[in-house]
């Protein structure tokens, strides 16, 4: 079975920085057409130069929470490419909150943008994978495949990450129960949950806490932080044939965090 994606095109999320970022280029390195999606639109130009408007790369700046920028991302991407046959929900942000506190509206935030935009996004691109299916010969396989990112904080407890925490075991509950929904489809829908990955959240944490970067290690039973490459090598292996029979799965990339139980260790 091959892990080839060529050919195929790619909508990736919160692109512009770290780990959306590696993933959409890892796609595009491996022969994918993909729409850099972000925010931040200085950053995804500096990101893609003089690539952005030709070959198999482009790029689309808007806030992804709005449903009109959502469908315009969608009619962007189709006008470039003609389809859409992938879509990695990676744009997600990790913000500390204090669960006592009346005024913190850390979980709304975090449920606006690490859940529902990832949920009302997968909706959108995957009826217009099921308009693709009705003209296509084929009547087996997969038609699409949908990528969440999330984060092992999602069974783990940090007295610091309780918005977090709740938005991630939300989109991994997310993934399995739209993974049942879009069977019949031929749609499958699958999540990366990962622990230490040098994103640009983590890097500007330890830029303000260096002994941080010794305390994940230390709870850490392969003793490193992981490269934002080894989650888009994972994110290629879901986005091709050579997962053709996962659907619903939370695939962890952790470096065995998950097999200790140290409450107050830093998940993410």
């Amino acid at each position: 079975m091959s892990f080839s994606i060529a050919g195929k095109t790619a909508i990736v999320t919160g692109a512009a920085y770290g780990v959306g970022r590696a993933i959409a280029r890892h796609f595009a390195e491996n022969g994918a057409n993909v729409v850099f999606a972000d925010m931040d639109e200085a950053k995804l130009l500096a990101e893609l130069g003089d690539e952005h408007d030709d070959g198999n790369m482009r790029y689309f700046a808007g806030d992804l929470r709005e449903k009109l920028t959502m469908a315009n991302l969608l009619s962007a991407t189709i006008d470039a490419f003609d389809r859409v046959d992938i879509l990695v929900n990676a744009s997600r942000q990790v913000v500390t909150s204090d669960p006592l506190s009346t005024d913190d509206t850390g979980l709304e935030d975090m449920l606006a943008q690490n859940l529902m935009t990832s949920y009302r996004l997968s909706q959108l691109v995957a009826r217009r994978m099921i308009k693709q299916a009705a003209s296509d010969e084929s009547e087996e396989g997969s038609i699409g495949t949908i990528i969440n990112l999330s984060s092992i904080a999602a069974r783990r407890s940090h007295p610091n990450l309780l918005a977090y925490s709740v938005s991630s075991a939300a989109l991994d509950q997310m993934t399995r129960s739209m993974a049942v929904a879009l069977a019949p489809n031929r749609i499958r829908v699958n999540s990366i949950s990962f622990g230490s990955v040098m994103s640009a959240s983590l890097q500007s944490t330890l830029k303000e806490n260096t002994n941080y970067r010794e305390d994940i290690t230390e709870h850490t039973p392969l003793g490193r932080i992981a490269e934002a490459a080894e989650v888009a090598e994972a994110a290629q292996f879901l986005a091709s044939d050579g997962s053709a029979f996962m659907t619903g799965q939370v695939m962890t990339i952790d470096g065995g965090r998950t097999l200790l139980d140290p409450v107050a260790a830093a998940a993410h």
